[in-house]
């Protein structure tokens, strides 16, 4: 299968906590280490861990964290076409505490790629499934050239002003920046999917139909909950563009999500192609 993501990174610093600081307190992380974060980021590692490739459409800053970003994620296994910009690289903080919930500080602003960064994004034409994280309408429009488009709902408002139809649009139902209604659209997308963590989440289509669908236990302890999301939502985009209806789709999704949360860090337990 042919991947792609076009999306936003940034460089995270982490650290495990006892649990998170209160106004006032300090905290002393017992482990702490950095990587390239951020929902595209880790959705495009998760598309290469499954597909065997991904192109990451992506933008970052002139600087050594952009230098880092691209050189780890290439070390991943994932092809970086990335605009530059004249601002820093978005960096942010996590949390992981005793329970593997992450606590999320970002720091500058989100770089988003643009149809206008010369990027090739005549590859995107006929790509079996992309799924969009950030970017301007012109960068949306390159990427319905795929045969699957799968957005997220945190960016609702983008996704209905490109006016374009979408495969599915993904999100947290229990995260207000992730709510999503549908008839915001001017063509609805086929698949809404709405996230419940732990106890699974829902669906509807735009034919009408409706279900949930079922949470996976994670091969292990929980761990770390970082990426465990944006790896379900490349697993569903993996899943629907290679051809998986609905139930099956969301069932590997489900999986990619639990296998994340049981690593350290977005990159330490995600699902490969050989546990397909």
């Amino acid at each position: 299968m042919r991947t792609a993501v076009v999306g936003h990174t940034e460089w995270v610093e982490f650290g495990h906590v006892e649990r998170v600081p209160a106004a006032g307190d300090i905290v002393h992380a017992t482990d702490a280490w950095e990587e390239p974060g951020g929902g595209g980021t880790v959705a495009a590692v998760q598309l290469a861990r499954l597909a065997g490739s991904c192109i990451f459409f992506t933008a970052f800053g002139d600087d050594e964290r952009g230098g880092w970003t691209r050189r780890r994620l290439e070390e991943l296994g994932v092809r970086v076409e990335t605009g530059i910009r004249d601002e820093p690289t978005r960096r942010a903080v996590v949390f992981v505490d005793a329970n593997g919930e992450r606590t999320i500080t970002t720091l500058g602003r989100r770089l988003e790629p643009t149809a206008a960064d010369g990027l090739p994004w005549n590859e995107l034409e006929g790509v079996d499934a992309v799924y969009v994280t950030a970017g301007d309408p012109g960068a949306l429009h390159e990427a319905r050239s795929a045969r699957v488009l799968v957005g997220t709902s945190r960016i609702a408002d983008l996704l209905a002003q490109a006016d374009l139809y979408l495969d599915a649009v993904v999100g947290s139902a229990a995260d207000p920046a992730e709510a999503l209604d549908p008839d915001a659209f001017n063509v609805p997308p086929h698949l809404v999917v709405r996230t419940e963590s732990v106890r699974g989440g829902r669906y509807e289509t735009s034919d009408g139909r409706t279900g949930t669908y079922d949470p996976v236990s994670p091969p292990g302890p929980v761990v770390d909950t970082y990426g465990a999301g944006d790896s379900f939502a490349a697993g569903l985009t993996f899943a629907l563009g290679a051809g998986m209806e609905i139930e099956e789709a969301l069932a590997l999704a489900a999986r990619c999500g639990a296998w994340c949360a049981a690593g350290k860090g977005p990159y330490g337990n995600q699902l490969t192609a050989t546990d397909l």
